[in-house]
């Protein structure tokens, strides 16, 4: 008797701080998406590395890939590998700049594959994860307080994600997506600037501004 009372006071007590645990997660991520939503627009500069122990891929193998992204709400410009990609909040376009064609489809990318897309970066984790709270750590002079995200979809390309959260600004400084293959894709927020002056027309597709460079439209 007095095992099985200690024991369920165990499981109790873990369950608990467990649940707290998960609490704390999630409301630093609801700050979070908070502070950098509340943003008329943010532009944030990237660096994107790759690594996988088992395919004996090293993150330092390779230069990282540098890219630059405007946000304002669920609305895009992302320039990444060469190519562009604007969403204005009802149609993405995706500019092949190497091929000259351009593909346009309705609505926003869906992350069905479990990754996470641009309009999608401070609303993802409310919906299909469990929380954790990660280590706190120190980066070049800087706390970073980490959450890990686990899919609940048991079928989900992405097993894990790490949000990397500066503990002073409560701004997004770094994204880890650890893939089902067990690639491990690791985002670094290099250069963050907010409430920017952008035209009327930042976000709008230029059809004719790309016709006239002989561009193919899908």
């Amino acid at each position: 008797m007095k095992k099985t009372i200690l024991l369920f006071l165990s499981i109790s007590i873990t369950s608990i701080v467990f649940s707290q645990n998960s609490e704390e997660a999630k409301s630093l991520l609801d700050e979070v998406s908070t502070k950098m939503g509340a943003y008329e627009n943010m532009y944030l500069g990237f660096s994107q590395t790759l690594s996988n122990e088992d395919a004996g891929i090293n993150e330092d193998d390779e230069p990282p890939i540098r890219g630059v992204i405007n946000l304002q709400k669920e609305k895009y410009s992302l320039n990444y590998l060469g190519n562009k990609f604007i969403y204005d909040g009802n149609k993405l376009y995706v500019i092949n700049n190497d091929e000259k064609e351009i593909s346009i489809t309705e609505g926003d990318l869906d992350g069905d594959d479990g990754f996470i897309y641009p309009s999608k970066l401070l609303t993802f984790y409310k919906d299909g994860y469990n929380f954790d709270m990660g280590k706190l750590q120190n980066i070049n002079g800087r706390k970073i307080q980490f959450v890990t995200l686990n899919p609940i979809d048991s079928n989900s390309d992405i097993v894990k994600v790490e949000l990397g959260i500066d503990a002073k600004t409560k701004h997004i400084y770094k994204l880890v997506q650890t893939g089902s293959n067990s690639s491990k894709t690791t985002f670094t927020i290099t250069t963050f600037k907010s409430n920017q002056v952008l035209s009327e027309n930042f976000f709008k597709f230029d059809k004719q501004k790309y016709l006239s460079q002989n561009y193919t439209i899908d």
